[in-house]
């Protein structure tokens, strides 16, 4: 993929992406840690510590390849995306709360995502092939960091544009990521079949895990059902173009890109399939909680 579409396209997509998200961005959205610090350290603790462990554990079950695996380490340890906003409205969800975890992940992704990712690069001895050096963490930090700010800035002085444009930013946002997935696909098309066979069961198995577990361990902390449907979709919906752009650019490698191509695809789908689960669910027991004397 050593095109235009990556050298040029890939981190201008990106910048887009992180300027909308910084378009949808107050200070406020930093502070709101303080007024509801249980439900974001629950799922931080979630997003941060248990789904790497389990990704960690899926891989070596599956007896991944190494660059596959590493894919899905980096994909791990990727923030939420944007759409995780849109599912989390859709569904019921505390979607101030999904803007204040993608804020705080944004940021701290700059520390993880690289200690993550190396840590599976040094686990499967793959350091002569990839790596993720300091130079490169400061790339990463400046095309993610730069472009939230300027939205923040934007949003602070042009408050009107910026709520116009928050429909259009996050409509192209999917449809960037659809592309990438399909260019990753055609590119990598000769072993896409393989990738599949190899990494299809993986992603999908940990995609379910994602977003069940983002909605079950705050609900058994004492999480409200809305915020608990916010933090499942923010950890079940990660930002793949992130990911994608890190192992196209940076790490010089499509085929750790695979795993966020595949993900993505199962992404919205069991996204979609789960918010309906527990609507239905939520729809349900609210008669039942009308009768209650």
């Amino acid at each position: 993929m050593d095109s235009a579409l990556t050298t040029v396209g890939l981190p201008l997509a990106l910048g887009i992406i992180m300027f909308g998200l910084g378009l949808s961005l107050t200070p406020d959205d930093f502070r709101r840690v303080g007024r509801h610090p249980k439900a974001v350290a629950v799922a931080l603790a979630c997003q941060l510590l248990l789904l790497p462990a389990l990704c960690f554990g899926l891989v070596k079950l599956l007896d991944l390849p190494p660059l596959l695996a590493i894919g899905m380490m980096l994909l791990a340890a990727s923030p939420g995306g944007t759409s995780a906003n849109l599912f989390s409205h859709l569904f019921r969800g505390d979607v101030a709360l999904n803007v204040t975890l993608t804020a705080i992940n944004s940021v701290i992704a700059i520390v993880s995502l690289p200690v993550i990712t190396n840590l599976a690069i040094a686990h499967y001895d793959q350091g002569d092939s990839v790596d993720l050096q300091f130079a490169k963490v400061v790339e990463v930090f400046a095309v993610v960091l730069v472009p939230v700010a300027l939205g923040m800035l934007v949003k602070a002085r042009r408050s009107a544009f910026a709520d116009r444009m928050d429909r259009p930013v996050r409509t192209g946002s999917a449809i960037i990521l659809a592309v990438l997935v399909l260019g990753i696909l055609l590119d990598q098309r000769e072993n896409v079949g393989d990738y599949l066979a190899d990494v299809g069961l993986a992603a999908a198995l940990f995609c379910a895990a994602s977003l069940v577990i983002g909605y079950v361990v705050p609900r058994a902390a004492g999480i409200r059902e809305e915020q608990a449907i916010a933090s499942s979709m923010e950890i079940g919906v990660h930002n793949g173009t992130l990911a994608i752009y890190v192992a196209v650019e940076v790490l010089d490698s499509t085929e750790i890109s695979v795993p966020a191509a595949v993900y993505s695809v199962f992404m919205f789908v069991f996204a979609a399939a789960w918010g309906a689960l527990i609507s239905r669910r939520i729809r349900a027991a609210a008669p039942a909680e009308v009768r209650a004397p």
